[in-house]
């Protein structure tokens, strides 16, 4: 869906009014942005999209709604101080859009709550407190106290920013309007520590943001240059539509599935298959002369039991040999599934993140899951069947010739005619196969979306939408399978007509051939297996086009087998065990692009980050700075010149080993299913002391504590049982006990309250103290009183100097950021 239809979400379009939202949203300048404004298609689970952005669409698309009441959930933790009382301003307070609407607004943000009409303080999960703002004030209560221990924190944090200053003062001067003894505590809190060492407190103007516009991530740039070279149709469109392969089957799908199975694998069970055949026909060429000779050795019970003996001899070995057949073809195809399973999932895990921004996770899950479950459980079976029925074919033909050569002048038409219907039939059934399998890709994308969205599905109301859409990808994907049954229809009443034929030329020839001496039994046995020609012909055609249409799901997953994957995991060169020891990490003429034909999002980066520096990386929009986060992991690999920790260049080591030395807290804190200490030590290489004094340092041990199987706590998908706050800690429990010499933070504290932000600045500070720290950031008090600050512009380093000397010169971009914010 493209930006607009996430807003209107089934709501006719009013221009005025979207005009209005998307001012109110601080959206504009993101579309400007984006290549194709607001048809810009987002991609799955908003992949092109960073968090504020997410959640400011989200809040558009929850005011275009225009309801009567509104449940806002924090709907401001992504954002700066600045556009967040923009947002406030224009959307949420009684002067904006939703002035004449009921909210409910959850905030950590104390600021915004003198302007609301009634606040509800929770505790432990109960109400403590209603009132309006002054009313909580004067009662000294829960609300109070939470005041006075923001207050409190914040002056323990020597760079607060001037907007977070100008909150107190405000926050003091209401609780002077309303209780004396309040104000005067609140204030003696507020002198504490107003005094440094040196007489002044360090007092920097700094913003929770340095640009009014959220965070975007650099290669939504790369990826909004690369959209715009598209035609103008398919501007802002990120994932292309599937495309079904067309034509026959490659040699090379047949080649690579005898390949999994094994060449050596495959002779033998051919082999033993021709000679479980051949029993079977030598066993019916015994009995029809064995009734030829009845008459004359009738009374001979030696000759009869011999033959007897011969006869079930003959089919005691047909059964032993397709017993064999089976068996290893089962092992055999068995071992190939799980070779084919393992490729793919190998390759899949191997791919460049780019991969999984523009192909839908429905797509591979098509893969992965139906292609290979063709590979496990159809495709055997058929590549059995097809063997059985083409050995059958041939048996008949070759029994009906000996007994009534005559036949091949019927034959070889037939044969003929066989094959042209074959043709017709295989080729419309391949394609309608693979258009099958191409349309069922978008109904798991669409299953997914719904189940990751139901409960903004049912809040929107719009499950009938989403049903209606459901129905028509399947509807959609039925087609297909519908017309591919169809036209197996069509070949089986042709197939039946031929064979009819066949039986028919079969008897006639046999009355002919009585004049040649031709004994009763070889004409009966003639006879009975032209009447098995029609079946065995008929399915043996059919075999060959259910394994033609099956072996498309091999075809499908070798596609997926042979993308392009990342660099080796390992290298030939040794690495010291405590690499890096030092931290120090050197651009020399660093260029990095997204993909070949686009520009350049690094250009030419210089640099020397000494081991144990704390870097800040800040920079306008699409300035680069998660690329240098994409380029220390090699995410992507470099177009030009050189990276170096330790004097040793990255591109020369593994990517194993790389990643496996360096640690990152994202801004949203990844957790996987399973128990807690999977999550904190999935190689379990540290022991439960380890694990536990981490997660004291990570403020977490009281909580963990407090759960009933503690390290033992089921983590459900994404975390979803934890708080965000609580996600980010786990996260930082997980750094702590890797301990690496370089840390990089991205954005790590951009969607947690400040309580939670406190906590992780605080151990960071303590326990990496002397380990190279590279912080991008959009609140500035998070990396203010780093070592350096390095300032993007375009791709390039446009400042790298301490943090005071930036801001004492006004001409430099960093105080420009701190000016279009408005605070300086």
């Amino acid at each position: 869906m493209t930006v607009r239809e996430n807003i209107l979400f089934n709501k006719p379009y009013r221009s005025d009014l979207m005009k209005k939202v998307l001012d109110g949203c601080s959206l504009n300048r993101d579309l400007q942005l984006l290549s194709g404004g607001e048809e810009t298609e987002i991609g799955e689970k908003g992949v092109n999209l960073s968090g504020g952005q997410r959640q400011r669409i989200s809040l558009a698309r929850a005011v275009y709604q225009n309801a009567d009441i509104y449940l806002l959930d924090d709907p401001l933790s992504a954002v700066d101080s600045h556009v967040g009382q923009h947002i406030f301003e224009n959307i949420i307070s009684n002067n904006g859009l939703l002035k004449n609407k009921t909210r409910v607004f959850v905030t950590h943000g104390l600021g915004y709550l003198k302007d609301v009409n009634k606040i509800i303080v929770l505790n432990h999960g109960t109400i403590s407190e209603i009132g309006t703002y002054n009313e909580l004030l004067s009662r000294k209560g829960a609300f109070a106290k939470l005041i006075e221990t923001y207050i409190q924190e914040r002056n323990e944090d020597e760079t607060f920013s001037d907007d977070e200053n100008s909150v107190i003062d405000e926050i003091i001067e209401d609780a002077a309007k309303v209780d004396l003894r309040l104000y005067e505590r609140l204030s003696s809190i507020r002198s504490i520590s107003s005094v440094g060492s040196d007489g002044s407190r360090k007092r920097v103007k700094t913003s929770n943001q340095f640009d009014t516009d959220d965070y975007v991530k650099d290669h939504e740039r790369a990826y909004g240059k690369m959209l715009s070279s598209k035609k103008k149709q398919n501007e802002g469109k990120l994932i292309q539509e599937e495309e079904a392969a067309v034509g026959n089957i490659k040699a090379k799908v047949y080649l690579d599935y005898v390949k999994a199975i094994g060449f050596f694998s495959t002779f033998v069970i051919t082999m033993l298959y021709i000679t479980s055949n051949g029993f079977s026909v030598g066993a019916s060429f015994w009995l029809a002369d064995w009734s030829y000779d009845a008459n004359r050795y009738a009374n001979e019970t030696t000759s009869t039991d011999v033959r007897l003996g011969i006869y079930a001899s003959l089919g005691v070995l047909q059964g032993i040999f397709i017993l064999l057949a089976t068996t290893l073809l089962s092992y055999s195809m068995v071992l190939a599934s799980r070779d084919i399973h393992e490729s793919l999932l190998n390759n899949l895990l191997r791919s460049p993140m780019s991969f999984y921004d523009v192909t839908p996770l429905g797509r591979i899950l098509n893969r992965i899951g139906k292609d290979i479950d063709v590979i496990d459980d159809t495709l055997p079976l058929t590549v059995r069947t097809w063997i059985m029925a083409g050995l059958g074919v041939l048996s008949v033909l070759l029994v009906i010739l000996i007994s009534t050569p005559i036949f091949a002048a019927v034959i070889v038409p037939i044969a003929i005619l066989y094959y042209f219907l074959q043709k017709i039939y295989i080729r419309s059934s391949r394609q309608l196969k693979r258009i099958e399998s191409v349309t069922r890709s978008p109904v798991y994308s669409h299953f997914q979306e719904s189940l990751t969205g139901a409960a903004v599905i049912r809040a929107f109301q719009v499950q009938e939408r989403f049903i209606f859409e459901s129905q028509r990808r399947l509807d959609e994907n039925q087609t297909s399978f519908y017309q591919n049954e169809v036209s197996n229809r069509w070949l089986a009443v042709r197939l039946e007509l031929i064979g009819n034929f066949l039986v028919l030329m079969a008897a006639i020839f046999a009355v002919i051939s009585r004049e040649d001496k031709i004994s009763a039994g070889i004409v009966g046995l003639s006879v009975s297996y032209a009447l098995q020609i029609t079946q065995s012909m008929n399915y043996a055609v059919r075999m060959t086009g259910d394994l033609e249409t099956n072996i498309v799901a091999v075809e499908r997953t070798n596609e997926y087998m042979h993308t392009p994957t990342e660099a080796a995991l390992t290298s030939d060169e040794h690495l010291p065990n405590d690499w890096p020891t030092n931290g120090t990490i050197q651009f020399s003429d660093y260029k990095l692009r997204y993909r070949e034909g686009l520009e350049l999002c690094l250009k030419g980066i210089n640099c020397l980050i000494r081991g144990g520096e704390k870097i800040g990386i800040v920079g306008r929009t699409g300035a680069g700075k998660s690329s240098l986060t994409l380029a220390l992991f090699r995410i992507v690999e470099p177009a030009g010149g050189s990276l170096l920790i330790d004097n040793t260049d990255i591109t020369k080591i593994g990517l194993h080993d790389l990643r496996s030395r360096l640690t990152i807290i994202p801004q949203e804190p990844v957790l996987f299913c399973g128990t807690l200490r999977i999550n904190l030590d999935p190689y379990e290489a540290y022991s439960d002391q380890d694990i536990w004094r981490n997660l004291e340092r990570a403020h977490l041990k009281a909580f963990v504590s407090s759960l009933p199987d503690k390290l033992e706590h089921m983590i459900s998908e994404g975390g979803e049982n934890l708080s965000v706050g609580q996600r980010q800690l786990v996260c930082l429990a997980r750094a702590l006990l890797r301990k690496t010499k370089i840390l990089i933070l991205d954005e790590a504290t951009a969607a947690v309250d400040l309580e939670t932000d406190d906590l992780i600045q605080q151990t960071i500070r303590l326990h990496f103290s002397d380990c190279t720290v590279l912080t991008i950031a959009h609140r500035l008090n998070t990396i203010i009183d780093n070592d350096r600050i390095m300032v993007l512009d375009a791709g390039r380093i446009a400042e790298f100097e301490p943090p005071q000397q930036l801001l004492d010169n006004k001409n430099s971009i960093f105080y420009s950021m701190a000016k279009d914010a408005g605070l300086v």
